[in-house]
């Protein structure tokens, strides 16, 4: 049956009406491309008032951000214990214990030591669950805290779950050994943990060659400290059935193992006394030029470098971190007058410092006992900084700078305590009080320092002529002028030169 009304189906009528869909289509994205194209979000395309142009950035703010590359943030953790896991999702801190023995002085000096000695397990990469110390007149022989506390500290570690435990100590082989037997984790004493520190924050080839020195000179010692399978020597029926060829006098492991640190030793103070070399012979050249230099030193974290940079616009690493700079970095400048010199930044110091880095590291303190000039910063809001202040001279004293003149540089000024402030300055006569932060006392110390700067030693009175511009310069830049005159003849200056560009003077000299 079918239906009266329906029409003829043709197949050309049905594609004549679709004809206009494409066209039509087309049209549509055509104005919608056109409408994305005009449409401006009004802060998509802005850059970011917050973040620094990249090619602005110092030197020190890129080293600043590759260490912040990857950092474990505290506190941010998840439930993965699982062993199998991929590497990186096992990334965690130690855990650490910190053991100290208090034998002299107060007990706010063993608490503030026990402190730093937290900060420098939390700048070494661990975190600190537990602190204790005892008083005694000597630390024990055997396991550095006595039989009795090893049993309690045993407990804490059992309770806390630490893997590690540091004492604030430097070790004897023998007690380290004790220790681990007893406690079955591992021990570190303060001399390794600061070692570590250095070696992640050693940047130049020669900061990580002399930390590196330092490391082996410190373990050659202790080798039989980090575990007691470490023999091989066997030999006639205690070759245990290994048959031919593991009989004999054989050599231990340990022997083997010490000769090869130290045969690596000699080879790297090989390569720093060349580097030395190097850095002798600048150092020789800024004293032919008679530039005076100028030395940065103090404790760690006493904010050296934002000194550096407020005074002389370097630009290198700034972290509130224990040892956050470890090379030296040395900027020429000059003072408001036009006479250059050189300022240097060094290594920090600190209470008890490693006998191996002071020797690893002595090319690189020498700066500071050559210097014409110490400037010893001390940070004003640490609890002790008068401990401080001794502690940076004891390392003066055992360098040889302790005869160089020194200028004591109050730092951290807005976060002090006024009292403490004037105590120092009462106890510190020669000083000068900073904050690197805010710029506050900049200039004065500034001042300061380009007038304790050595003076030249010879006095002068010459005509130059005015084709002889290059003298006036190089007075500016290595001498004192008093006072210029300009005359038809030429230019009469007056003032203090060095003994070689008095020599140069003595043609033009007035009568």
């Amino acid at each position: 049956m079918t239906n009266a009304d329906a029409r003829d189906f043709s197949l050309d009528t049905e594609l004549e009406e679709t004809r206009g869909w494409d066209e039509d289509d087309t049209d549509l994205l055509e104005t919608e491309d056109a409408i994305e194209d005009d449409f401006e979000s009004g802060y998509a395309d802005e850059p970011d008032p917050d973040e620094p142009d990249p090619e602005e950035l110092t030197t020190g703010q890129l080293d600043l951000a590759e260490r912040h590359e990857l950092r474990r943030v505290a506190g941010l953790r998840t439930d993965l214990e699982d062993i199998t896991e991929v590497e990186y999702r096992q990334l965690r801190l130690e855990r650490v214990v910190l053991v100290g023995v208090w034998t002299d002085g107060t007990v706010q000096d063993a608490e503030n030591s026990m402190t730093e000695l937290a900060l420098l397990a939390e700048t070494a990469g661990s975190e600190v669950l537990d602190a204790i110390y005892q008083r005694r007149q000597k630390p024990d022989p055997a396991t550095y805290i006595g039989r009795g506390k090893v049993e309690g500290l045993k407990e804490i570690v059992a309770a806390t779950g630490a893997d590690t435990v540091i004492c604030d100590g430097e070790l004897a082989p023998s007690q380290l050994r004790n220790l681990e037997d007893r406690l079955k984790v591992k021990v570190v004493d303060r001399t390794a943990l600061i070692l570590d520190i250095f070696a992640q924050h050693a940047k130049s080839k020669e900061g990580q060659a002399q930390v590196e020195l330092a490391q082996l000179t410190y373990l050659k010692q202790r080798l039989r400290g980090w575990g007691g399978n470490l023999s091989r020597q066997v030999g006639g029926r205690a070759a245990g059935g290994v048959g031919i060829g593991g009989r004999g006098p054989g050599e231990t492991k340990i022997e083997t193992d010490r000769r090869r640190i130290n045969t690596r030793i000699a080879k790297l103070r090989r390569e720093l006394r060349e580097m030395k070399g190097t850095r002798d012979t600048k150092r020789q050249e800024r004293r032919r030029h008679q530039i005076p230099a100028v030395a940065i030193a103090g404790y760690t974290n006493a904010g050296k470098s934002s000194l550096l940079n407020r005074l002389t616009d370097a630009g290198v690493l700034v972290e509130d971190a224990l040892f956050a700079t470890l090379d030296p970095t040395t900027r020429r400048t000059t003072t408001a007058d036009g006479r250059v010199y050189t300022m240097s930044d060094t290594v920090g110091f600190v209470r008890h410092l490693p006998h191996q880095l002071v020797e690893a590291f002595r090319s690189t303190l020498e700066e500071v006992a050559d210097a014409d000039l110490i400037l010893h910063v001390v940070d004003g809001s640490h609890p002790d900084p008068e401990g401080q202040i001794a502690a940076v001279r004891e390392v003066f004293a055992e360098i040889g700078a302790d005869q160089v003149p020194e200028l004591v540089v109050i730092n951290k000024a807005d976060a002090a305590d006024p009292m403490v402030l004037a105590r120092l300055q009462q106890r510190e006569p020669h000083c000068v009080v900073v904050s690197a932060k805010t710029g506050e006392g900049i200039t004065e110390a500034r001042s300061v320092v380009e007038g304790e700067l050595p003076r030249p030693g010879v006095e002068f009175s010459a005509l130059l002529p005015y084709e002889r511009g290059d003298l006036i310069n190089r007075l500016h830049q290595h001498g004192e002028i008093d006072s210029v005159e300009h005359t038809a003849d030429g230019t009469i200056v007056r003032g203090r030169a060095n003994e070689d560009l008095a020599g140069e003077l003595a043609a033009y000299a007035l009568v």
